[in-house]
């Protein structure tokens, strides 16, 4: 194969892996913005947490403490100054509403 057709070949299968990327996860925008609320609150503040709106993707479900509901975690990634920081925020399956059920905050580290 002349290495012209080579790349054409790999450009289109580049643009239909790109085409099928994940959808943007239900309530993606409001977690994104209580992302910052969180690593504002955990960082007291401080002017250089930043939160990576690209990086929302959705990670499953969990289910609710009482009954048999379920709720939606999205994950949102983050960092202040040198720190990296992975925020899940938990959201009621509701139709049409983002309403947060809970979130949590890890840093990536390694303690070893």
């Amino acid at each position: 194969m002349r290495p012209s057709a080579l790349l054409a070949c790999l450009l289109l299968l580049a643009g239909t892996i790109a085409s099928q990327a994940a959808p943007r996860p239900r309530c993606a925008d409001a977690a994104v913005k209580q992302a910052e609320k969180l690593l504002a609150f955990h960082s007291d503040n401080d002017d250089r947490a930043r939160v990576d709106p690209d990086s929302v993707k959705a990670i499953g479900t969990v289910g609710a403490l009482a009954g048999k509901g379920r709720f939606d975690v999205i994950e949102v990634e983050g960092s202040i100054y040198k720190g990296e920081y992975r925020m899940h925020l938990i959201y009621a399956q509701i139709p049409g509403d983002c309403v947060l059920m809970g979130q949590e905050i890890l840093e990536r580290s390694d303690p070893y």
